[in-house]
């Protein structure tokens, strides 16, 4: 019950186990496409450039900035977590003049913001991250998406911890390029990072002045071996390709508003079972995610040994604050399979347990009572 990777299905772990057929062998060409067209169907868009990439999703980050950025290039980047922070540090290696668009993590990008700072530049692009795992905070992006274009630029996003756990529209919403990964709400393990460039995103990576910089991750080669013509670029991760279609089938056969809905579910009923407790939700209200939830660590109460006890005596693990939450907040994450209604009620029961242990009164009882009143 961390920030990732979350729990699989049994059925994707079986499909991992399956033999090995060459990376141009005609059934798996056919399971490429396959994996295309549903991973169109969870973007919600009809970019014909959408596939995974051979590698996490700090692959995909690399992959829209390497394609993009050319020397000398403005971008605005929203910085309010770990992952905005990253992304900054990829684009400035990648030559570009970075303009960071920065908020208090926890706190999402403003569009006021992002407008400011469109006023100071005229970038190649527009970036945030929509569901920021270090935070638990969750950034709207169809006004920002709307400024960037407005000021002649493209919109990236970073959809890692939000793609299959709460909405995502690409097309309407007007993103041009996105990333995300495998090991959060699609429940997949780690290893593929699902891309997508809409047809002027796309045109901006054919038509540079000089070579993309990443031979690996250059769209303009892989798009020959992930389109039409099939011509060997690099061998692709077999089994991790077998694990992602099982994962995007199951996605599907659940249907999305339902696994969304499913997910809000049941962080609405963790967060009244730890108002119950006393506990609080550390990120922004009103913007706060279903899938990853910050918890404010109380007064007087150990961080780590509370994280330390849950994963020894409880078997739940969950994640600790990074930055300069460090220490202030847990992430616990209720992600694809690991969203239900028995992990929550486990979680509650585990955290009760261990701090009134810990002599801090809290009730256990009232607190499973909220869980179920909360929907």
């Amino acid at each position: 019950m961390g920030p990732g990777p979350s729990n699989v299905s049994p059925s994707v772990l079986e499909a991992m186990s399956r033999p090995l057929v060459g990376h141009l062998d005609p059934v798996f060409v056919k399971m490429m496409e396959e994996i295309k067209g549903m991973l169109r169907a969870v973007f919600l868009t009809k970019n014909e450039m959408t596939f995974p990439v051979s590698g996490t999703g700090s692959a995909g980050m690399e992959f829209c900035c390497v394609n993009l950025i050319e020397p000398g290039d403005d971008v605005v980047i929203g910085v309010n977590g770990v992952f905005g922070t990253r992304m900054v540090d990829v684009a400035e290696r990648c030559g570009a003049r970075v303009i960071k668009v920065e908020a208090p993590w926890g706190r999402i990008i403003e569009p006021a913001q992002i407008a400011a700072a469109l006023a100071t530049c005229k970038p190649k692009f527009v970036a945030v991250v929509h569901a920021e795992t270090s935070t638990g905070a969750l950034t709207p992006v169809e006004e920002i998406s709307r400024l960037a274009h407005d000021a002649g630029a493209l919109m990236v996003l970073d959809t890692v911890t939000s793609l299959a756990g709460c909405p995502v529209r690409l097309d309407e919403w007007g993103i041009d390029a996105v990333y995300s990964g495998t090991q959060k709400c699609l429940s997949c393990p780690p290893g593929l990072s699902p891309v997508s460039l809409s047809p002027r995103a796309l045109q901006v990576a054919t038509s540079r002045k000089k070579k993309v910089q990443s031979w690996y991750l250059d769209v303009n080669l892989l798009a020959s071996y992930w389109g039409q013509d099939r011509v060997y670029h690099h061998t692709a991760p077999i089994t991790m390709n077998y694990a992602l279609h099982e994962a995007l089938r199951l996605v599907l056969v659940e249907g999305l508003e339902n696994r969304w809905a499913r997910h809000q579910r049941n962080h609405k009923a963790l967060k009244a079972g730890l108002a119950a407790m006393g506990l609080e939700i550390a990120s922004q209200e009103g913007h706060q995610l279903w899938q990853l939830n910050a918890v404010r660590v109380p007064e007087g109460v150990d961080e780590m040994a509370t994280r330390k006890r849950l994963l020894t005596d409880f078997n739940i693990e969950v994640g600790a604050g990074l930055g300069p939450l460090k220490g202030k907040i847990w992430r616990i994450g209720l992600m694809g399979e690991t969203s239900n209604l028995a992990n929550v009620c486990a979680c509650l029961t585990a955290f009760g347990q261990i701090l009134n242990d810990a002599g801090r009164r809290t009730d256990t009882e009232a607190a499973l009572a909220a869980m179920g009143q909360s929907n």
